[in-house]
């Protein structure tokens, strides 16, 4: 068996740590998401792979570094961290750009980059998620990444950003040392691919956790019929936020019923934050998709978020359904108002499930002085949805 396959890591997924540092009894357990348990959430139906990559041309990409364990020792680890990277579509961003709006729910964290798309409503670069430190050399790699791929992208006087955007995970990482480089936010650029989407222990959300269990990376996705048309909806998270009593799966008081199985040794209270990218292949104009960015609150209160003081919940929302090529004049196309409705249940059932499948799908990890995240049980999770009739 292969490391990617030990560590349920997946499609899209680079990795780099010693296999010193996971003994027999911290192996993860096999993972499932959440539709795999029998728990199906909301009415709308998932795309082919329930990710954000349902939406064509839609890739995702993640670096995954693990290595070390033990005492902190700033600048050499543990190492539990990494970078997700979300491409728009295939072609050179910053020639061909996506109508795409933000919202900020609670705005203690960052998200890099927004200039062009709070100014002129255009997303051309790649959206990328990782923790705190790494903000900045994860930008300086994907801006020398779009450079590789337009060498004109400073000489036209528009401004053209990466997109960035992290989550605190001190409690397992060396936040300090710095261990995200330039070369890792470019590998997880070129790694994106269409396809299944690796969850979890992954990228940007290695050293993340929701309700006081393991989470990380989670996606999700909903088919939209509008008249003769079908569209999708696609979520992705990085998920980092919740007390375990708020914890509700379809409803149901899940984190009421697990109170053990906490966070073990140091004080992991400070991590509230979430990131969240959806997607569409609709032809929404910027207005009409920070609107579906505001939907990402419902979908994270149905999970019981509240949106502490202390959070950055940030969310961003772009289309693919027409490009703005540079120089060309463009006709632009809105999707009729009568459907939006239907695009704003996608965007909660989608983020509600993105968030579940985070944790699902992570399992328990030990990282920097033996602080441990522990995974969701999913036999325990079965067990308490059976008994309040919620699994099919």
């Amino acid at each position: 068996m292969d490391r990617r396959t030990f560590l349920g890591l997946g499609l899209g997924a680079a990795a780099a740590w010693p296999l010193s540092s996971w003994s027999a009894e911290t192996a993860p357990e096999k993972r499932l998401r959440l539709r795999e348990l029998g728990i199906a959430i909301g009415e709308m139906e998932p795309g082919e792979y329930n990710a954000i990559t349902d939406v064509a041309g839609v890739r995702v990409g993640h670096v995954t570094l693990i290595r070390g364990d033990g005492a902190l020792v700033v600048g050499k680890g543990p190492v539990r961290t990494g970078v997700t990277a979300i491409l728009p579509h295939g072609g050179v961003l910053s020639k061909e750009a996506v109508y795409a709006a933000d919202f900020t729910l609670n705005g203690n964290g960052e998200l890099t980059g927004m200039g062009p798309v709070r100014g002129r409503g255009l997303l051309a670069a790649p959206v990328l998620f990782t923790n705190t430190s790494s903000i900045g050399n994860v930008y300086d790699g994907a801006m020398g990444w779009m450079l590789e791929q337009d060498e004109e992208l400073l000489t036209r006087g528009v401004q053209v950003e990466p997109v960035v955007g992290e989550t605190w995970g001190d409690f397992l990482n060396d936040t300090a040392g710095g261990h995200v480089r330039p070369e890792h936010a470019r590998q997880a650029i070129e790694s994106a691919q269409s396809g299944p989407v690796a969850e979890g222990c992954v990228g940007g959300g290695t050293a993340m956790r929701a309700f006081r269990f393991k989470a990380g990376i989670g996606t999700a996705s909903r088919l939209v019929p509008c008249d003769e048309t079908v569209f999708t909806v696609g979520v992705l998270v990085q998920a980092n936020f919740g007390g375990r009593s708020q914890l509700l799966v379809d409803g149901v008081p899940v984190g009421r019923e697990i109170p053990d199985l906490m966070p073990e040794r140091g004080q992991a209270g400070k991590s509230k934050s979430m990131l969240v990218a959806v997607a569409t292949d609709a032809p929404l104009l910027p207005v009409q998709l920070q609107r579906l960015c505001k939907r990402v609150a419902l979908g994270m209160a149905r999970t019981g978020a509240i949106s502490t003081h202390g959070s950055g919940d940030l969310f961003l929302a772009f289309s693919t359904g027409q490009k703005i090529v540079r120089g060309e004049n463009s006709k632009v196309q809105s999707l009729n108002n009568r459907w939006i409705s239907r695009m704003h249940q996608a965007v909660v059932e989608s983020t509600e499930e993105a968030i579940l499948n985070s944790l699902t799908m992570a399992h328990t990890m030990m990282g920097r002085d033996g602080n441990t995240y522990h995974a969701l049980p999913l036999d325990r999770l079965q067990q308490i949805m059976r008994a309040h009739g919620r699994l099919k």
